[in-house]
């Protein structure tokens, strides 16, 4: 048996793909892992700009690297049904340009993930924060069987606020948050069942092509597991 397979057997989360067309949301292993810090290296927004409570973006390009290499390593083993955290690979064309994550606490109780993301920069302005939102979206809803989506961004952020408004979410308040030492109004968003049962069709539309899941029923049945 091939290692990646025995590998999903032990560890579901890493088998876990989501593809429509061009676009793909994959596990990070160490090769990909390696490529997006480096991606991260060479910028993700500008100098003047902070789209993340925690500032991990400042400093060198091998500094920012190690961020992204600590942050991985550390989230890899958050999978459980009181708490996971799944990083995945955005792929476009088979070239990694960034990662999508979900997060959720007490999954089976409330069946509510929050989605968190970044693109290199120079695979930005392209529409592909919008998909590979949509991708995340239908790996919840679809997939894992969420019964709700949250996201957020900074006020000052209009890219990521034009993605969730773009994607259909409604606006669910805002609140501040101290950012490097100054509060900043954050905006909160939030996708029901209900409305992403809605809105399928223009999401079809902006994704272009039909969305394939692989590896995830073995993922939800570890997170569905009650103690």
């Amino acid at each position: 048996m091939p290692s990646t397979e025995v590998l999903a057997r032990l560890w579901p989360a890493s088998g876990v793909r989501v593809r429509a067309g061009d676009l793909e949301l994959r596990w990070i292993d160490d090769e990909l892992l390696v490529e997006l810090a480096a991606l991260a290296g060479r910028g993700i927004h500008a100098p003047d700009a902070m789209p993340f409570e925690h500032p991990w973006t400042r400093g060198e390009p091998d500094e920012v690297a190690r961020n992204v290499l600590t942050y991985q390593w550390d989230v890899r083993p958050r999978v459980s049904p009181d708490r996971f955290a799944v990083e995945l690979a955005v792929l476009h064309h088979g070239v990694p340009v960034g990662v999508q994550g979900l997060t959720a606490n007490d999954w089976p109780v409330l069946r509510r993930v929050q989605t968190g993301s970044w693109l290199g920069m120079a695979h930005q302005g392209r529409g592909i924060g919008s998909r590979m939102r949509v991708l995340a979206l239908h790996l919840a809803f679809e997939g894992l069987g969420a019964r709700e989506a949250t996201s957020g961004a900074f006020a000052d952020n209009p890219a990521s606020n034009a993605v969730s408004r773009r994607v259909g979410y409604e606006s669910d308040g805002a609140f501040m948050v101290a950012r490097e030492g100054v509060a900043v109004s954050h905006n909160r968003y939030t996708m029901s069942q209900q409305r992403w049962v809605e809105l399928r069709a223009p999401h079809r539309a902006l994704l272009g092509a039909p969305v394939e899941l692989r590896g995830v029923d073995a993922f939800r049945r570890q997170l569905d597991q009650t103690a």
